[in-house]
């Protein structure tokens, strides 16, 4: 008996509920209408402006992307960055189309912008960079680290210089190991640099670091 009563005073407690859902429905109907062609409206809209707004203008940006990287492959990096008269180069993409012209506009400028010399704008676009891609990753950071550098900011070099090592274990990482084993010098730390320079000799002995790494090894042990 006790069972049964539980099972009815359930019924009438769901039953109070979608009497409850319904009741609210009839009062509200109209604004949930409103609510539900606002909502469809608004969804239209946004696949509206992706289809003929940002899709064009990412089809747009990236065909202005072609002359700047053939420039910048072809190691002109004055023309790269800012074009020629006639294409544009990377900072007047970004300032056109910022992000719609992909995220390696960032890393090109950037990088365009350390082999000219201009470190703190080398570092502006480099932070910028927002790749998913760990070897790309890896090199935008050492770039950093080679600006930081240049401005004579050791310790965010080796701080970059780190980062970037640490993002994969392949042969482009010995470089990275042997800048932060210089700049560790350059900072006096030589057991530090010591430490770098013989991770390369134990994990990266056939790369191009790794044929010359017993120089650098050699001069820190015999100081």
């Amino acid at each position: 008996m006790a069972k049964n009563n539980q099972k009815e005073t359930q019924q009438e407690q769901v039953a109070t509920t979608v009497n409850g859902v319904e009741e609210f429905f009839k009062k509200n109907q109209k604004w949930i209408e409103w609510a539900l062609i606002a909502l469809l409206l608004v969804i239209i809209a946004i696949f509206a402006i992706n289809r003929w707004v940002i899709t064009p203008a990412k089809v747009e940006a990236q065909g202005q992307m072609f002359p700047a990287e053939q420039a910048f492959r072809g190691g002109d990096f004055e023309t790269a960055l800012n074009g020629d008269g006639n294409a544009l180069g990377f900072n007047s993409i970004i300032d056109n189309y910022g992000k719609r012209a992909g995220k390696a506009v960032y890393l090109y400028a950037g990088l365009c912008n350390l082999q000219l010399g201009n470190n703190e704008e080398a570092l502006e676009q480099l932070k910028k960079y927002k790749g998913k891609d760990k070897i790309m990753q890896a090199r935008a950071l050492c770039a950093m680290g080679d600006a930081y550098s240049n401005m004579k900011d050791y310790a965010n070099a080796l701080a970059s210089y780190k980062k970037a090592a640490s993002l994969g274990d392949n042969e482009l990482t010995a470089g990275y190991l042997l800048k932060a084993g210089l700049v560790s010098e350059e900072m006096g730390d030589n057991d530090g640099a010591l430490k770098f320079y013989k991770e390369i000799e134990t994990k990266y002995p056939q790369t191009l670091e790794g044929y010359d790494i017993q120089k650098y090894i050699s001069r820190i042990e015999n100081k």
